[in-house]
């Protein structure tokens, strides 16, 4: 048995999806284990994308079962969405194939509305959110206010706290934004409709894997956005409201730390991140271009362009420590060809020094510059390579680069976006 975390290294959008979906191949539990519906991963399958928001990718697998933690903030709409989708696509989710924590947080349209009122006052300072009221929900879930799935099943429950929550909505809706307020009926009968379509799927996530734990399943945990994103460890406030570390595993899942046996981390082979923010090696030259059209990187979720930059390897070092890493998975790798000289940033110099950690201040940030190693690049296409040693000698010594410099072995090498077109040098299973 050899239960594994999967995490991002970067400031999400790695392609965790395309890496969890090769090894759920082998495992028999798929959970995600924090966030919301404001990250997204893509899959190409047999030539079909699939685009999941709150679904593991691992639902794809008609054999495999996915779980859905207390660690995140569901959208109850967007999972109907997202399984009407699936059904159209000839995929039947069933309460056999998916459950949903009954102690997972339910955003609601107040959180929603307060998102997007924050960000329109906000104007230039914006943080960038998706506006989908992850932040706000969250928000609830540590004031202790938050609705549960568990009450979507107990419309009385549902509607006290509703009737509750908007009295203080609502006056901090109109009275500090002048936005609207919003009535309790509409909420609660559309919830309770939503409610009673996912009552079967509902369950304590935390026992099926104590149960799936003593059958010797092989269980499989997959967070959303990046390391850099953590609330703790994160740029902050340029963060998410959850911790996508491997640690939030065990809270957003309800397992112990012993029952993790492998970390995953997943690091592109360049950076990109999405809305404001630190980003020391920012390209927005044409080489930015250049990786930014032919990576496709826009967001999932958002449809925002991602900012584009050269790898990164002092946040990637940062989050082998905070995740305590024991494998990459590199993504992108096919994205770089084409490039005469690739550059990796093995340090920071701040202030006439050599840092090689990611500084908490924003201020220290901004004033870092790249210290980076120059590499030769490749002309030669490697979306047909099986084995490392069919990579361009140019393209093993970059990502033996990687591994020196990070002292973290690569398990896994994305050369493109199909299944595929990968790579495996170690299964963690």
């Amino acid at each position: 048995m050899s239960n594994t975390v999967v995490v991002g290294t970067q400031w999400g959008d790695e392609g965790k999806g395309k890496v969890v979906d090769l090894l759920t191949a082998k495992a028999d539990l798929i959970v995600r284990f924090q966030g919301g519906n404001n990250a997204g991963h893509t899959l190409v399958v047999e030539g079909r994308q699939f685009i999941f928001h709150i679904i593991p990718s691992g639902i794809l697998y008609d054999d495999k079962k996915c779980l859905i933690g207390n660690g995140l903030v569901v959208d109850p709409e967007v999972l109907l969405e997202e399984i009407k989708g699936l059904k159209e696509a000839g995929i039947v989710v069933s309460p056999n194939r998916l459950s949903l924590s009954d102690k997972a947080q339910i955003i609601m349209p107040y959180h929603k509305a307060i998102d997007l009122a924050r960000e329109a006052a906000k104007g230039r300072d914006k943080l960038g959110t998706t506006g989908r009221g992850i932040g706000p929900c969250y928000e609830d879930k540590v004031a202790r206010t938050g609705v549960r799935a568990v009450d979507l099943t107990e419309p009385d429950t549902l509607e006290e706290k509703i009737r509750v929550n908007l009295k203080e909505k609502n006056f901090y809706l109109t009275e500090f934004f002048g936005a609207e307020p919003l009535e309790v009926q509409p909420i609660l009968d559309r919830y309770l409709e939503m409610g009673e379509t996912l009552t079967p799927f509902i369950t304590d996530v935390s026992v099926e894997l104590a149960e799936g734990l003593k059958a010797n399943m092989k269980i499989l945990f997959e967070g959303a956005q990046g390391t850099h994103l953590d609330i703790d460890h994160g740029t902050y406030p340029f963060v998410t409201s959850s911790n996508p570390v491997s640690g939030a595993a065990c809270t957003g899942a309800g397992i112990g730390p012993g029952q993790l046996h492998h970390v995953m981390g997943i690091v592109k082979a360049y950076t990109t991140r999405v809305g404001a923010g630190p980003f020391v090696t920012e390209l927005t030259d044409e080489t930015g271009d250049y990786i930014q059209e032919r990576g496709a990187e826009f967001g999932a979720t958002t449809g925002r362009r991602r900012r584009c930059g050269w790898l990164d390897l002092v946040i990637v070092r940062d989050s082998a420590r905070l995740n305590g890493l024991n494998s990459f998975a590199i993504t992108k790798l096919d994205v770089l060809t084409g490039l005469k000289t690739l550059n990796i940033c093995v340090g920071y110099e701040l202030g006439g020094k050599r840092i090689d950690c990611r500084p908490a201040s924003l201020k220290k940030q901004a004033r870092c510059t790249p210290v980076y190693e120059e590499m030769l690049g490749w002309e030669e296409d490697i979306t047909g390579s099986r084995e490392k040693d069919q990579l361009p000698e140019q393209a093993r010594a970059y990502l033996d680069s990687i591994e020196k410099i990070t002292g973290v072995p690569v398990s896994i090498v994305s050369v493109g976006p199909g299944r595929e077109e990968t790579i495996m040098v170690q299964n963690p299973f």
